[in-house]
């Protein structure tokens, strides 16, 4: 009896003390807050430095992120002496988009892919060795004006810039509610300790105090984000658009998209335990980085279908 009692009491002592010891803490981080507000510069210029760190560190981060990819993928440049037909159709391609050939790079991917790293005067294009056996040649050369398209208007830079800046705006608030997670989050725990509840309990009540008041930025991540994706899925239309206006040929396009669709859906009796492409839901298409392939492939066929109706008869 004695032993529970005395259990009992240091439980809230230790609650007491965690008590004082959060308040103090954050009246600290309070503190330091309010002294940062006093001694920053003017809100035009406060607005500046933050912007300029986060693109910094954006660019910093798409340009190590750029070598990393590359190397992970162990991608090898093709060789232009064994494929000079392959190489002029690129040149071709690239002064009609408007950029400096790119390099040209193949990788084993884990499926049919293409992807462009960099922009338009550093541009690198790696195209899965799969392409070369899937698609035909106006195929891969609809897939090559695609990517070329994403190098001509930096779209993978200006995404890393975009995540870059969310991410140093969410940290700022997270920052700014410091003061009010340590009050809160170190009463709850406190108070558990004085009621004596099981670490578990204490752990669970705390956490969840901590995000209740972190929400916010929680919630201002997420709108970002979707605004970010929703901005991805536009570049990509748009690309598809810059790829058919150069080469002319949207269905060529439809074919290869669908091409590289089919071949990335896994078959067999086992096809339904893998997670592929075009899942439905609100959130996945929110959060998606790409339009549905049926979308894509739609508007390339609708373009193909006004392309016949223009045709004269004779």
């Amino acid at each position: 009896m004695n032993r529970g009692r005395g259990l009992r009491l240091l439980m809230l002592l230790t609650g007491i003390g965690m008590l004082v010891f959060y308040a103090l803490a954050a009246s600290l981080a309070y503190g330091a807050l309010l002294y940062l507000w006093q001694q920053r510069p003017d809100p035009a210029m406060t607005a500046v430095i933050v912007v300029a760190v986060a693109l910094t560190f954006g660019y910093t981060s798409h340009q190590f992120g750029r070598a990393r990819i590359l190397g992970a993928l162990d991608a090898q440049v093709i060789d232009e002496r064994r494929a000079p037909a392959f190489y002029r159709r690129v040149d071709e391609l690239a002064a009609e988009i408007g950029v400096d050939r790119p390099r040209m790079l193949v990788a084993r991917m884990e499926m049919p892919n293409a992807l462009a790293l960099g922009g338009p005067s550093d541009g690198d294009v790696v195209l899965d060795a799969q392409l070369f056996r899937l698609l035909d040649a106006r195929e891969l050369e609809a897939i090559i004006a695609h990517e070329l398209a994403h190098l001509q208007r930096r779209d993978g830079l200006v995404q890393t810039l975009g995540y870059s800046l969310v991410q140093t705006v969410t940290g700022l608030l997270l920052l700014v509610l410091l003061p009010l997670t340590l009050l809160v989050a170190g009463s709850v725990r406190a108070v558990g300790y004085m009621r004596g509840d099981s670490i578990a309990r204490i752990r669970e009540t705390t956490t969840r105090a901590r995000r209740t008041v972190t929400s916010l930025s929680v919630v201002l991540l997420f709108v970002f984000t979707v605004a970010l994706r929703a901005h991805s899925r536009r570049r990509e239309l748009a690309a598809d658009d810059r790829a058919v206006a150069v080469t002319g040929r949207p269905r060529a396009l439809a074919n290869a998209l669908r091409k590289i669709d089919r071949a990335a859906a896994p078959t067999g009796p086992l096809a339904s335990l893998y997670i592929h492409g075009d899942e439905q839901g609100t959130l996945t298409r929110l959060l998606a980085t790409h339009p549905s392939m049926d979308e894509r492939v739609a508007r390339l066929e609708a373009r193909a279908d006004e392309q016949c109706v223009r045709i004269p008869i004779r």
